[in-house]
């Protein structure tokens, strides 16, 4: 049996990286939310590209106000989406609309609040006019070449916007595993079943398949019975076709937990079984050339917690991405003696600007209903047996 920490740093150290050329794809920008970047944008011109208007109203050249001039004929208009056009009386000026190039040779803009405009006269009704005033400057914001975005950025909507404006319809993003979850047993039956006393209705898979999917991860999922022939032959196939194995049971020491033998049988590397954790405790970790073994415990809390204190962290490593750790307070004392990392059920508020941790009561590593009162696990030590109020310790938050 390993630590929790040496678990950890087998798991990472393993990770496949599909930040690597070979592992990177090209992909409409669309539908690169969440994904990683794997290459720097750059400005294609200046942001903006031209001084833009920034208000509806009227263009003029400054100069001509300085020398006490009020009153404005209206030369013309410039919308915006027209191609620029020159004032050519330095004492008139040109209507124009937000967005708009700013006309040449004017250097000003009066909105229309300031001014009182008849007969194709504007007359401004201001006694004050800077120079650009409510003009975007070409060039203020970026210049051309300036890296906007660099590699390994976790995209949202505002690089989805930039990608837009600098005209990148596809970006290089890093390749998604291709992951398969698997549970086994013969007490499972499918959520629309009714199970019998002796049974249950599945649910690890899709706790798995949902917290992949906060990481825009899709996957598969199956189920095998306790039949070592038939687990043996189908995991067979999934080995050589997937990048990364999920399982929920079987790896334990029960007479039909056959998955640690049969994992073995097929040749893949067991790189440790048992983390001195709870819950957790019968977690199984291997990898063959192509593929990685996640092999989690079946109570719902055990695979619950792996998923996230393991397989986030190696998939964030994998596509280059650093994972922030956080920190909370203990609102109150907790004692655990066994002599194993806890993974305590918490509820998390902020106060006063900290986070603080509130103990949430459960029933063990089986109960799953205890999940829903809770936003998170808090990491306390193998070290000691008494937490006090007041201490800080590392969180892993899930709401």
């Amino acid at each position: 049996m390993i630590s929790v920490e040496k678990a950890l740093e087998i798991i990472i150290n393993s990770g496949q990286d599909f930040g690597a050329e070979i592992s990177v794809e090209e992909i409409p920008f669309l539908k690169s939310s969440g994904r990683i970047l794997k290459e720097s944008i750059f400005a294609d011109r200046d942001f903006p590209p031209f001084n833009r208007v920034t208000m509806d109203g009227i263009a003029i050249d400054v100069s001509s106000f300085q020398n006490g001039q009020r009153s404005y004929k209206i030369e013309g208009i410039q919308p915006a989406g027209s191609e620029q056009i020159s004032l050519k009386n330095a004492e008139n000026c040109i209507e124009v609309m937000t967005g708009a190039v700013l006309p040449k040779n004017t250097s000003a803009v009066i909105r229309y609040e300031d001014l009182q405009i008849s007969d194709g006269i504007a007359k401004i009704m201001v006694e004050e006019i800077n120079h650009f005033q409510n003009i975007h400057e070409k060039g203020k914001d970026e210049q051309k070449g300036t890296k906007l975005i660099a590699k390994n950025t976790l995209i949202g909507a505002a690089e989805i916007g930039v990608f837009a404006t600098v005209g990148k319809s596809f970006v290089k993003v890093a390749k998604h595993p291709k992951v398969m979850i698997i549970s086994t047993g013969d007490e499972l039956v499918s959520v629309d079943e009714i199970p019998l006393a002796h049974q249950i209705r599945k649910s690890n898979v899709f706790t798995l398949v949902s917290l992949l999917k906060k990481l825009h991860i899709s996957s598969e999922i199956s189920h095998i019975l306790d039949d070592k022939v038939v687990l043996k032959s189908k995991i067979k196939g999934y080995l050589e076709t997937f990048d990364v194995l999920l399982f929920s049971g079987a790896v334990s020491k029960g007479k039909f937990d056959f998955l640690p033998e049969v994992l073995e049988e097929l040749g893949v590397q067991k790189l440790f079984h048992q983390v001195a954790q709870r819950p957790g405790k019968p977690f199984w970790f291997g990898q063959t050339a192509t593929c990685k073994v996640f092999a989690f415990p079946g109570n719902p809390v055990s695979t619950f917690v792996n998923c996230l204190v393991y397989f986030y962290p190696w998939f964030f490593k994998s596509v280059g991405l650093k994972m922030e750790g956080k920190t909370a307070i203990l609102s109150e004392n907790v004692i655990f003696k066994p002599n194993l990392t806890y993974f305590l059920s918490i509820k998390i508020n902020y106060r006063f600007g900290h986070l603080i941790a509130t103990p949430i009561n459960a029933n063990g590593s089986g109960d799953l209903a205890s999940l829903l009162k809770a936003d998170g696990f808090m990491q306390l030590p193998n070290e000691q047996n008494e937490f006090k109020k007041g201490e800080s310790y590392p969180i892993i938050n899930y709401k």
